[in-house]
Parts: C-alpha cells; structure tokens; sequence
C-alpha cells in the first residue's frame, strides 16, 4: 500500500544554529515527525481506500472519514503536514523581509512586517499548552493570523498555511527551556520569505 514518508530536511541539523539548535532538530525531525508518520500510516492501514488521498485532501475533509480513524488523521495526519510545511519555510541565511505582493499584502493588512510579526508571536505567546501560530490565506485570498491547538491544520478550515511557528514545547525547550516568547522572536531570523511568498502566490 502507499505510505506515507519522512521527508529529508532541506539543510543540516545544525543549519539554523544559534536560533534552532542542532539537538532539537534531530529530536524534533527524526522522532516527533517520523511519529505522527508511523501512527497516521497505522490509522490508514484498513481503509484502502483512503491511502490514495494526499494529506492535503484528508485534511480538507476530516468531517468525511470514518470516525474510527478522524482523530488519529487530525492529529498525526496535521502533525505530518504542519511539520512538513515547518521544514520548508526555514532556511539559514534567507531573506530578512519578504518582496513584492507578498509584501504589499502584509502591509495592507499588518502595516507592515513589524506587525505581522507582533501578532503572529502574540497568537504563539497566548496560546494555552500545545499548538501552532499561523499566518494564513483564506478562500477570498485574505491574510489572517491565528493559533490552533495541539497539530490542527489551518487546511480543515479550507485556508492555506503560509508560514507556521510551532510552539510545543518539544520545539524549543533544550534552548529556551520555559521562554517561549525568546524562542518566537529568535524563529523569524530563520523564515524562508521566498518560501513564504511561494505558498502566498500558489492558485
């Protein structure tokens, strides 16, 4: 049958150091993510025919899985793809500000990169135990910002993720131990704009 996989990060472990250290990604990639891998593959084992759907489209339709298997796609299925999408928008020594209608965007809604930041670190501040801070477009192709518990995907509610800080605790503790805020405002010296404006420009 088709599994699903653990995709290969897209730099070394220690590439983001000194803001993610080198630790925390092997832990963070190679047994978190390869976790919700191993347990969404198990929940799929005896539906057939849902293992032919892309995470995406499971995503989209939780409401129509068999309710056996709902809670374990929301979980390990979101892991899966929030951690996926977490990978590709860092990179060490990318662009410090994002570019043209990315950009232009963000300040019509923001008033700037300043306030995007403010406001996606703010939605990772307060969010209570485990979860995400999102910037995300929605189905009329406007920005918004906000946080999701535990590994829900921004895709359940039909938008689309641009760029995602994980704030479990597994992201950040062997560094920051109980300062998530340090780690929010040190995770933006790693986003990948290019990637950023990718996903935003994407039909």
């Amino acid at each position: 049958m088709p599994e699903f996989t653990l995709p290969a990060l897209p730099y070394a472990y220690e590439a983001l150091e000194p803001h993610i250290d080198t630790l925390t990604m092997q832990i963070h990639h190679d047994k978190h993510h390869q976790a919700y891998v191993n347990n969404l593959n198990a929940a799929l084992k005896d539906h057939p025919d849902l293992q032919n759907r892309t995470i995406d489209e499971l995503l989209r339709d939780l409401t129509t899985l068999p309710e056996a298997v709902r809670t374990a796609v929301r979980n390990n299925g979101g892991g899966h793809h929030n951690h996926t999408l977490f990978w590709e928008i860092m990179r060490p020594g990318g662009p410090k500000a994002p570019g043209g209608a990315l950009a232009e965007a963000i300040t019509g809604v923001f008033g700037g990169v300043e306030g995007l930041i403010k406001q996606v670190n703010d939605a990772g501040a307060k969010r209570f135990g485990s979860g995400w801070a999102w910037l995300v477009k929605d189905q009329s192709g406007n920005l918004l910002v906000y946080s999701t518990a535990n590994q829900d995907s921004p895709l359940t509610d039909r938008h689309v993720p641009l760029l995602g800080v994980d704030v479990w605790e597994h992201a950040y503790y062997l560094k920051y131990r109980n300062m998530r805020g340090d780690y929010l405002a040190a995770w933006w010296n790693v986003l990948n704009w290019d990637e950023v404006a990718r996903r935003f420009s994407a039909k």
